[in-house]
């Protein structure tokens, strides 16, 4: 059982008053706030401990490296990978995403071949494969989505063929909240003996993932959506693949021998970590983990369902106009109230203290299959409630009548 009262004495950031009433954050998908316990890793850190890492003998350096590394071993833990050094430490799931992208393409991938993404892809797991059509001219095929927000899976096999080098799909729906059946999606493509990418981020923060029970073979996520900062993110690989792609970007750590002829390589993960790492909010991923592991996944799934059965019951009943309709969903719910623009809703629901996302959420291809430009989404974490829920319903109808 979570005891909400106590986990909100957490984020103080909750007792933030505008317009004379109390912040309801319900903007969690876009990026989670920050416990305590995470806000006094980075500190620390800053404060006893600042250094540059593998690069020198002395105390702060030694001891900066030491935690660092075992922040690696926290997440290969975290996320059952079989040995940390699958485990590459990025920016969050985009800069993940173009690593691939630009690293696996380049290794991997001719001229004619193609890679397969879907309809309801986050921008990042879009645009870095179209950027590398500029430089291997490869083929993009979508796996569609139908009315209910879920991917069409069973088209799948039909759209692999000889030339497919990678399947690259979300784990759960940033715009829609829907969480696809990836285990089929491996299960298939690996029949054919095609690597999966999992674009991870909305995942991670509700429910336990292990790499290794999915069979996945890479796997994207951001800290900031894991009540960790933001500008730290996890790329898991397995070796087989991370051993024999080109790196990403060239610099410091990730050399092991250089000349004005030659340049050879540093061993995993080094080889993809280029230049000074985000010392810091690595450290404090780890606490951010280690809060979530206390918490416990099951205690976390459980309270977030209860919440979004909660809200998507009272959204009907008020008459707005849900979005990804499929049961099979987790930790968000998109809507529009009829004939009225997202942003009118936002800005207004803003003046009662009640944050959430409008827009198309970075998902503009979703927006199109609904002929729509945007959404109101609300988003949820383990310190929101349903006395907030219930503010927010009230304050939606407030905002209606102020619109009709």
């Amino acid at each position: 059982m979570i005891d909400v009262e106590k986990i909100r004495k957490d984020f103080p950031i909750l007792n933030t008053k505008i317009n004379n009433r109390n912040l309801i954050y319900f903007d969690n998908a876009a990026t989670t706030q920050k416990p305590l316990c995470v806000v006094k890793a980075i500190e620390d850190y800053y404060l006893k401990e600042n250094a540059n890492i593998h690069r020198a003998v002395h105390f702060l350096a030694q001891k900066a490296t030491s935690d660092y590394e075992d922040a690696r071993e926290k997440v290969r833990e975290f996320i059952g990978a079989k040995e940390k050094q699958e485990i590459i430490f990025t920016r969050g799931t985009t800069e993940s995403i173009n690593l691939v992208a630009n690293s696996f393409i380049k290794s991997f991938v001719k001229s004619k071949d193609n890679i397969i993404i879907s309809q309801m892809e986050h921008h990042s797991n879009i645009v870095p494969w179209q950027l590398m059509q500029n430089v291997v001219d490869f083929q993009i095929r979508v796996l569609p989505m139908n009315d209910e927000g879920e991917l069409q899976i069973d088209k799948l096999t039909s759209l692999i063929d000889s030339k497919t080098k990678l399947v690259s799909l979300t784990h759960v729906s940033n715009a829609l909240g829907v969480r696809n059946d990836i285990e089929k999606v491996i299960e298939i493509a690996h029949k054919k003996n095609i690597p999966v990418l999992v674009d991870g981020a909305q995942a991670v923060p509700h429910f336990s993932v292990n790499v290794q029970d999915l069979d996945c073979d890479f796997y994207a996520f951001s800290g900031h959506k894991l009540y960790a900062p933001m500008g730290i993110g996890v790329l898991y690989g397995k070796r087989e693949f991370l051993d024999r792609m080109i790196p990403y970007q060239g610099g410091g750590e990730m050399i092991e021998h250089v000349t004005f002829e030659k340049t050879t390589f540093n061993e995993l993960p080094y080889k993809f970590e280029a230049g000074t790492p985000n010392v810091g909010d690595t450290i404090a991923l780890k606490e951010a983990i280690n809060y979530i592991n206390n918490i416990g996944y099951k205690n976390i799934e459980e309270y977030e369902d209860e919440l979004l059965g909660y809200c998507e019951e009272k959204l009907r009943k008020s008459g707005a106009i849900i979005y990804g309709k499929t049961p099979k969903r987790v930790g968000a719910i998109s809507f529009n109230l009829e004939n009225v623009h997202p942003f009118d809703v936002g800005t207004l629901l803003d003046q009662f203290s009640i944050a959430i996302r409008t827009g198309h959420h970075c998902a503009q291809t979703v927006m199109q299959h609904f002929n729509i430009v945007g959404t109101n989404r609300v988003s949820f974490a383990i310190y929101n409630t349903k006395d907030e829920i219930d503010l927010f319903i009230e304050s939606l109808e407030r905002v209606k009548t102020m619109l009709y």
